[in-house]
């Protein structure tokens, strides 16, 4: 089983190199079968071939079994016609990961703003207002003139229904409720055309309970009521927005996974940024990517009738639980003591 590891920008490489480290050692344990390569992405990319990423690593990507994104520094990268490309944009563009996973949950031990919180918001991941990714040709945004600017919103039956459809298939799969997360009421014909596909493909799925709600309210629920709500499914912006917020009452973007999926291909990535600032310190929380890996092998053993796969995502996700309730056991960031590697260390000790 091929993967493939793309390091990226700021602290990606350590946190990589710890998540490597880790599937080794499921590997061992479950014997998996798993044969990795490494390619540059991001900045080392742009000075070795004169792009962020290149139409040959996304080919690579399509035909890999595994692929992991560690975070990448788009805000930093130069224009687009100057090689600075959206990695993570362009591989969900060409692999059509139209469904970003977002799971946020509340892990014991640690301090969290949600008491309760056990959810997954899916957002739409190829259309809306992201102006690097919406148009065939030239960009979502236009400035006639100096003082006017005008962002254009893609929303599609096909994107809008297929990823409901998504969410509707993992809320039967988790406690089959399924919240409709929309602005309908001022955008009606964008936002309108969103919720009446989820609604339609909610009913398809059948069994669900369904609400709607949205989303300037959905902001506040998840403050007031986050144990209220099971899977969320929203369009793009909306989701970006709800799933960091999500995040942050759970506990912080360094303990949420991320998942893009399509139809064929998926891909973990990082929830958090490439934070330069701490780059080459040893001192990273490498957990996000790692349960980004887990959601990444958990669907690759559905997709292929693969049990192991399965059993070492459950076990790796138990490891990082139980890791994370001492400070003993944890990186500074979260009251603990450890490196990025030394995380990595006891944690490759524990899958054995």
């Amino acid at each position: 089983m091929d993967v493939l590891l793309l390091p990226g920008d700021g602290i990606g490489p350590e946190i990589t190199a710890v998540t490597r480290n880790v599937l080794e050692a499921l590997d061992r344990s479950f014997s998996l079968g798993l044969k990795f390569t490494s390619e540059d992405v991001g900045f080392a990319s742009l000075e070795k071939y004169g792009a962020t990423i290149t139409p040959e690593l996304i080919e690579r990507a399509r035909k890999a079994d595994l692929t992991i994104l560690g975070p990448v520094d788009t805000a930093h990268y130069p224009p687009a016609d100057q090689g600075g490309i959206n990695p993570s944009a362009a591989l969900r563009i060409n692999l059509d990961l139209y469904a970003n996973v977002r799971p946020s949950k509340v892990f014991e031990g640690l301090p969290a703003l949600a008491r309760n919180m056990d959810l997954v918001i899916v957002r739409e991941n190829t259309e809306g207002f992201y102006a690097d990714r919406t148009m065939y040709a030239g960009t979502g945004e236009v400035m006639p003139t100096p003082d006017l600017a005008l962002a254009m919103r893609k929303v599609t039956r096909q994107g809008s229904y297929r990823v409901s459809a998504f969410a509707a298939r993992l809320a039967a799969k988790r406690r089959g409720h399924l919240t409709i997360v929309h602005k309908a009421n001022v955008l009606k014909l964008s936002d309108g055309l969103f919720l009446s596909e989820a609604e339609k493909a909610a009913a398809e799925q059948g069994g669900l309970t369904v609400r709607e709600e949205h989303v300037d309210a959905m902001a506040s629920l998840l403050v007031r009521t986050p144990d209220a709500f099971d899977v969320i499914v929203t369009t793009n912006m909306f989701g970006d927005i709800l799933s960091n917020e999500a995040a942050e009452l759970a506990g912080g973007l360094g303990l949420s996974g991320s998942l893009n999926v399509g139809d064929e291909n998926a891909l973990a990535q990082a929830s958090h940024g490439s934070a330069p600032d701490i780059a080459g310190k040893n001192i990273a929380n490498p957990v996000s990517l790692l349960l980004s890996t887990v959601l990444l092998l958990d669907w690759k053993g559905a997709e292929t009738g693969r049990s192991d796969l399965q059993q070492a995502a459950n076990r790796l996700d138990m490891a990082i639980a139980e890791m994370l309730k001492s400070p003993d056991t944890r990186t500074a960031d979260l009251a603990g003591s450890l490196s990025c590697s030394d995380f990595g260390s006891v944690l490759v000790d524990r899958l054995r």
